[in-house]
């Protein structure tokens, strides 16, 4: 019985072989009548027997190079960037076509080296859709496929035979996603594969966690996964000891948040037990890293940041079904934002440049590889590994967060769960699913779109600095020179001349002003330490009052001489640090937690000499971005605070591991974790549950198990990995555009 069960899958694997090989043959056939410079005929011409071998012999010649030579070609490019790799893989794919043309005899195979680029592409496509096919109409062929690799990688690392021991744990982080904006997509039925473990009998809870006032992925993911975000109070920052900006998504910034947090907590970080990082800004102390951005600069055989890129680039149908997503979603781009001008759509930014290239990016290759990467440590039975899908996090700065083009592309990042959940019931050890966000994400008009003026304008020109002339011709601009001219006079007991400031009033270099969503940092370098709001008075005497009685700002930060740091507001409020009260004062209107999150980032000793916050609209969730983004995020207001957690019922509640004196406490906004360090306890904990005896369930509570769609039907829907997962929604299916208006509604 056994023997006849050998047979029959050897009889199915060399049928499937010949399958494609005729497809591919077929394909090159119908290349060479199409293409003109491409041929399978000697120069006098042959039978169409002839011609037929002639291109059975190529395609098979390109088949076997493709399966012995890629892999290794790859392997040696591993140190290319990931970009740059996916383009080369077309003209590499076009060599070995090449190639295995000039191992057809009598030299009847002849290309040109263009041609042979698009030929190759195609064959490629044409092949993994023709085993695509095959697979799908077997149901046991996606099981067989990971079940063989995992064996496979279980033999390459020295495992014997049964599970691992202890469950793995796979965090998947969906980047910008809010606990709001996630509820309203489950209602709306666009994400079924997250939503069948939080319905009846699901197997998951959500939970609602609130950021720090940094609310953003550099300050989120490193305490996430190094336990601390201290002295990170932005996306980006001027630091006056070093005379360097700090901007979270840069390598040597990321390496160097990532060194002071591992030296602040004398720990390598959650993944440092046998962890993978797949597109993160921080490696978490992993030893398997792909897209990981602290880790990018590094070179060398110890290098692992792009061995991840293996998993992928090492079928070229991967790459050429990747090239395709791509220009896809750089021509839904492209047709969205002009969609959006027409209708003359607001609050609305520019979507030109680059930004098609980017989103594309962000939404097909770096999805694609993260989850072949994901998918490969879950068959390797790697203990712990998270992974960053930033697609809508991109998306939503430029469309909004609530956007028919943003939740489409969230319907888009279930599709990858559901892949990933699958994998885990073939790896060779049980694995708990966790999802979670860094951040939300709140909506408004820029602050240049709203006003006119950027916040650098108005800073220099309540310095009385010369700005722009299209800043000085708005009201706000007018009124801040106009005040700042009038201070010096007051301060000068002088006159001061329209158009001109005192000789003096003014002293050394200009501000340094940066924007991290709707949080702006204003510092003057050529001061040591941190300037006093005293000092600041004394200096420019306009600027403070400019800037807190603006209607786009809500309250500024600064440090006092005599109070210690006070909160400035509108109309003359003034509290120190020490004394500020949620929805009281400057605070007036903004969510609870403000002050925590204020006193907290205070201590910071890199903190701006002023910390300005926009203004924020309690009844429509609308704030300013000091950038251009319509959805931001990097302050305080609104959704851009509140986070979600989805666990497995099978691990402890997050709520139990609250800091002493709160422990149960839930936060006056229905928040149950508070702080992106109470996050990485979290994880901690869960992380040694698995490690150790396991949790006992609750009465009544159903065990978590990852399963895949129930049914035939779904299994079928599965398909193999390679082809239908990772090609993203046009194998997998998108969302209606009525579920998108549903949420848009809500």
């Amino acid at each position: 019985m056994v023997q006849r069960c050998r047979w029959r899958t050897v009889g199915r694997a060399l049928l499937r072989v010949l399958t494609v090989w005729a497809a591919s043959t077929l394909t090159m056939l119908a290349l060479a009548g199409v293409l003109p410079d491409f041929r399978l005929q000697a120069p006098d011409g042959d039978s169409a027997t002839r011609t037929a071998l002639t291109a059975a012999w190529g395609a098979g010649a390109f088949g076997l190079l493709s399966a012995l030579v890629w892999p290794l070609v790859v392997r040696a490019l591993l140190l290319v960037p990931a970009l740059l790799l996916g383009l080369l893989v077309f003209f590499l794919n076009g060599s070995l076509l090449l190639l295995a043309l000039g191992l057809i005899p009598d030299g009847r195979g002849d290309v040109g080296p263009e041609t042979a680029v698009v030929v190759a592409a195609v064959m490629s496509a044409v092949a993994s859709a023709t085993s695509t096919a095959l697979a799908a109409g077997d149901e046991s062929a996606y099981p067989r496929r990971l079940s063989r690799v995992a064996g496979r990688r279980r033999r390459r690392n020295g495992l014997d035979g049964g599970e691992d021991g202890p469950p793995g744990t796979v965090f998947v982080q969906l980047d910008g996603v809010g606990h709001q904006v996630l509820v309203e997509a489950l209602a709306a039925g666009l994400l079924p594969h997250i939503a069948e473990r939080l319905g009846p009998g699901g197997t998951h809870r959500l939970t609602h966690w609130r950021t720090d006032w940094s609310s953003q992925t550099g300050a989120s993911q490193l305490a996430i996964l190094h336990g601390s975000n201290h002295d990170v109070p932005a996306f980006r920052w001027y630091e006056k000891d070093s005379g360097r900006t700090i901007v979270s998504n840069r390598p040597a910034s990321a390496a160097e948040l990532q060194r002071r947090a591992v030296k602040r907590t004398g720990d390598g970080g959650l993944l440092t037990l046998d962890g993978a990082s797949r597109g993160n800004l921080f490696s978490g102390g992993a030893d398997q890293l792909a897209l990981v951005l602290s880790m990018a600069a590094r070179r060398g055989r110890s290098n692992r940041s792009r061995a991840g890129y293996f998993a992928y680039f090492r079928d070229p149908a991967n790459a050429v079904r990747t090239a395709v997503s791509f220009a896809v979603e750089v021509a839904r781009e492209v047709a969205e934002s002009t969609r959006a001008r027409l209708r003359d759509e607001h609050p609305r930014v520019g979507r030109g440049g680059l930004y098609p290239l980017i989103r594309a990016f962000a939404t097909v290759v770096e999805r694609d590889v993260v989850v072949a990467a994901v998918m490969a440590d879950i068959l390797s039975g790697r203990s712990a590994v998270y992974a960053d899908f930033v697609a809508y996090d991109e998306v939503a700065h430029h469309s909004g967060p609530r956007s028919r083009d943003a939740l489409r592309v969230l319907a888009r990042l279930d599709w990858c769960v559901g892949a990933i959940a699958r994998a885990t019931t073939y790896a060779p050890r049980s694995y708990h699913l966790v999802l979670l966000s860094d951040h939300g994400q709140s909506e408004g008009e820029t602050f240049e779109g709203a006003y006119g003026l950027t916040l650098r304008d108005l800073v220099r020109a309540g310095c009385g600095l010369p700005v722009p002339r299209r800043a000085e011709r708005t009201r706000s601009g007018a009124e801040a020179r106009y005040a700042a001219r009038h201070a010096v006079r007051a301060a000068l007991h002088r006159p001061v001349h329209e158009g001109t400031l005192e000789e003096g009033a003014v002293t050394g270099s200009g501000p340094v002003v940066l924007a991290s969503g709707n949080l702006g940092l204003v510092s003057f370098p050529d001061v040591p330490g941190r300037m006093t709001r005293e000092q600041i008075d004394r200096r420019h005497p306009a600027l403070l009052r400019t800037l807190a009685h603006h209607p786009g700002i809500g309250f500024l930060l600064v440090a006092g001489e005599r109070r210690g740091s006070v909160v400035l507001g509108r109309h003359g409020t003034e509290v120190p640090v020490a004394e500020l009260v949620d929805g009281e004062g400057p605070l007036r209107g903004f969510p609870p937690g403000a002050a925590d999150a204020i006193r907290r980032t205070d201590s910071f000793p890199h903190v701006a000499d002023i910390m300005v916050n926009s203004m924020f609209d309690p009844d429509t969730g609308r704030v300013h971005a000091f950038e251009e983004q319509i959805g931001s995020h990097g302050g305080i207001g609104g959704e851009q605070s509140h986070a979600f957690l989805m666990s497995p019922l099978e691990l402890s509640a997050p709520q139990d591991v609250a800091p002493a004196g709160q422990d149960g406490e839930v936060g006056a906004d229905g928040a149950r974790l508070v702080g992106a360090e109470q996050v990485h306890r979290v994880l901690r904990r869960w992380l040694r549950e698995c490690a150790g005896p396991q949790v006992p369930l609750p009465p009544g509570v159903v065990p978590a198990q990852v399963t895949g769609p129930a049914g035939a039907e779904g299994r079928a829907a599965a398909g193999p990995v390679a082809a239908a997962e990772l090609a993203g929604p046009a194998a997998a299916g998108e969302p209606s555009g009525d579920a998108v208006d549903d949420v848009r509604s809500a």
